[in-house]
Formats: structure tokens, C-alpha cells, sequence
């Protein structure tokens, strides 16, 4: 199979689809495999090394889309990179399609293949494709939510671990999935004074067995959350539900409550994010104020941290990749139903429930479109 990876043109995004040790895996198994110059720059993976490690280096994009027959990627492909796919051209990247109408609806004009990794799943129930991005994202929003309460960023000017003889801040972590649970472990491990919501008893089990007395933990009803956001220095939206929008938990009037110049960190942004105020920004221009509310929702978290991303992500998306690439979609998705259920749009189809739900469209279920 002719595979190709382009440089990410999203703002700030510095990742890449393969690097060049999954372009040397891809090249033993026979294929072949094109990278636009300058794709890997962002990680410190000049051309030279992909060259070393087997690829054939081009000039654009436009080549690439052309000419290959899976497109491996990171961030959902923009409006330029959409209007390139071919009809059955495999699509392999994140793509958070529910809150996307405008994407969802290129990307069936396109009748690609199109396979997200938020949405494949594993034996357990999980999300191993997107796991390593919530666990960078969840440690990555403490560290912006801490600098989000400097005061010349316009927070309340608190140290999030306080200092002997004076208080820390106090946390609010909404969700105990994988960006919670690394979220709490990074202001835990800094000294605040935690607090992780979640509505499975299960979670919260498990969560405060981890913790002990470093972290507490509430059920996550109505009351409790709006205590919790009103009484908190920082907020973490750390909510997900696979596939779907985001509920929004915090609403505008729950602002009103809180403390001046408190910081919300919405993770769940890509989904359309867990606050009501919340709309998607920029590494170049990272927060808002909403009612004297600090709001930091980059779409893109760890593409700030490219390298350590990069990595981490490849190490999950590439045995899926080389399955693709040896078996053909068609095949690789019979045999593998966690791959299967990756499968968002095909051949004109949305094949994803949660998606074709959120955006009112018809659905058309993935094992159907696979035949």
C-alpha cells in the first residue's frame, strides 16, 4: 500500500502522523510510504531521517492526497485537506466529527474512509487510541490552568500549590477518566487541594483508593458540582463521552458563583467542550474572560509537547496502521471489531451512532458499510 503522511497545517500543531521509526515498521512490511518535506520538523524528525528510515520525500501535500492510498494524520483534516480526498482514499487520524457539521459533511461528499482513533476501542472498553493524547492533555491542564492563575494572565493570582502558611489553591476536576485521574495526579502531586467528581461509584472507588488523603472525591450530581465550581480557584473539564458532544455541566450562570479571576480548563473542547461559555481557541491565543472567568480551551493541547505526543501516539496507532496497510480496510475492519467501531464515515456514510445522533444525519451501521 502507498501510505503518506503531510505536514499538520491546524494552528500551532507541531505533531505528525509517523515518525520515522513507524515509517522503517511500514517499510519492512513492503509498503511504501510518502512524507511532505518538513512534516516531521515539529518533533525534531528531519527529512533526512525519514529517508534514512525508507520514505520518499515530496514537495506538497496536493502530491500526497493524490497519490496515496491511506492518508495517516493527526488533527481532523482542514477544509484544504478535505477538499483533496478520493473516493475510497483511507482517512486514519482524530476526527471529532459531533461537533463538526462542516467537516462531517466534506467528508461524506468525499466518500473516503474515514477511521478516527477517538473512536476505536479495546477488549476492556477503552479508548487506546486516545488514551496517551487524554493522559498528555489531563497532565498539560494543570500546568496551563497554573500559569491561566498568574495575574498577568489575568487569574486570581494564586500559586496552585501554595506556599507554609498559606492555603493552596483549590482544584475542581469534572470527570475521573484518564484526563481526571492525570489531571488530580499532577495537582495533587504540586500541593492543591483536589477535588474529582464522577458519577460511577466504580470510578470513585478506584480514584480514592489511588489518592488516600491527596485528593477527595464526590459524586457528580447537581449540587455538588455547582459547590465544587464555586468554590474552586481552577476548574478541569475532564468529561467524555466517546464519540458524542460533550455535555455541558457548567453553565453561564453557574459563572456568577465563582470567584474572580478563577481559571476553567475545558479538555473536552474537541467534543464541543463540558462549559456552556466555552468556545474553542489557539496555542497563539489560548484564553478568554467570560464574567471575570479565565476560559482556556486549545483544541490542540499536546500539540504543545509535539515530541512527547508524537511518540505516544504512534506507539498506539501504528499496529492498527500496519494491519490496515497489509490486510486493506475492508479486511482489517471484519477481523477487528475495535477497528471497526473506528470507522466514522464511508463511502458517503456516517457509520458512527453518537455522531450521526449529535449532527441529525442518517446512519448506516459500520459492519454494513465494511459488506
Amino acid at each position: 500500500m502507498i501510505v503518506g503522511t503531510v505536514r499538520e497545517i491546524k494552528n500551532h500543531e507541531y505533531r505528525v502522523g509517523l515518525t520515522p521509526e513507524s515509517v522503517h515498521e511500514l517499510t519492512a512490511h513492503g509498503h511504501d510510504v510518502l512524507v511532505e518535506t518538513g512534516a516531521g520538523e515539529g518533533i525534531g524528525a528531519h527529512d533526512a531521517l525519514y529517508e534514512k528510515a525508507g520514505a520518499r520525500i515530496v514537495a506538497t501535500a496536493a502530491e500526497i492526497f493524490a497519490t496515496a492510498q491511506m492518508i495517516v494524520k493527526v488533527k481532523e483534516p482542514q477544509p484544504a485537506e478535505r477538499a483533496m480526498l478520493r473516493p475510497g482514499q483511507i482517512l486514519y487520524t482524530y476526527l471529532h466529527l459531533a461537533p463538526d457539521p462542516d467537516q462531517t459533511r466534506d467528508l461524506i461528499a468525499s466518500r473516503a474512509v474515514c477511521i478516527a482513533y477517538e473512536t476505536v476501542t479495546d477488549d476492556h472498553g477503552g479508548l487506546p487510541l486516545l488514551k496517551p493524547m487524554s493522559q498528555v492533555a489531563g497532565r498539560m491542564a494543570i500546568q496551563a490552568g497554573a500559569t491561566a492563575l498568574e495575574k498577568a494572565h489575568g487569574g486570581r493570582g494564586v500559586l496552585l500549590g501554595g506556599v507554609p502558611g498559606v492555603l493552596p489553591a483549590k482544584v475542581a476536576v469534572i470527570g475521573g477518566g484518564v484526563v481526571g485521574f492525570n489531571a488530580a495526579q499532577m495537582a495533587a502531586g504540586l500541593g492543591a487541594d483536589v477535588t474529582i467528581l464522577d458519577r460511577s461509584p466504580e470510578v470513585l472507588e478506584r480514584l480514592g483508593m489511588y489518592f488516600e488523603a491527596r485528593a477527595k472525591t464526590r459524586f457528580s450530581n447537581r449540587a455538588n458540582l455547582a459547590e465544587c465550581v464555586a468554590d474552586a480557584d481552577l476548574v478541569i473539564g475532564a468529561v467524555l463521552i466517546p464519540g458524542a458532544a460533550a455535555p455541558k455541566l457548567v453553565s453561564a450562570d453557574m459563572l456568577r458563583t465563582m470567584k474572580k479571576g478563577a481559571v476553567l480548563v475545558d479538555v473536552a473542547i474537541d467534543q464541543g467542550g463540558c462549559f456552556e461559555t466555552s468556545h474553542a481557541t489557539t496555542h497563539a491565543d489560548p484564553t478568554y474572560i467570560v464574567d471575570g472567568i479565565v476560559h482556556y480551551c486549545v483544541a490542540n493541547m499536546p500539540g504543545a509537547v509535539a515530541r512527547t505526543s508524537t511518540y505516544a501516539l504512534n506507539n498506539v496507532t501504528l499496529p492498527h496502521a500496519l494491519r490496515i496497510a497489509d490486510l486493506g480496510w475492508k479486511a482489517a475492519l471484519r477481523t477487528d471489531p475495535h477497528l471497526l467501531a473506528g470507522l466514522n464515515v464511508c463511502d458517503g456514510n456516517v457509520t458512527y451512532c453518537a455522531v450521526a445522533e449529535a449532527l441529525g444525519l442518517d446512519y448506516m451501521q459500520a459492519a454494513e458499510a465494511v459488506g
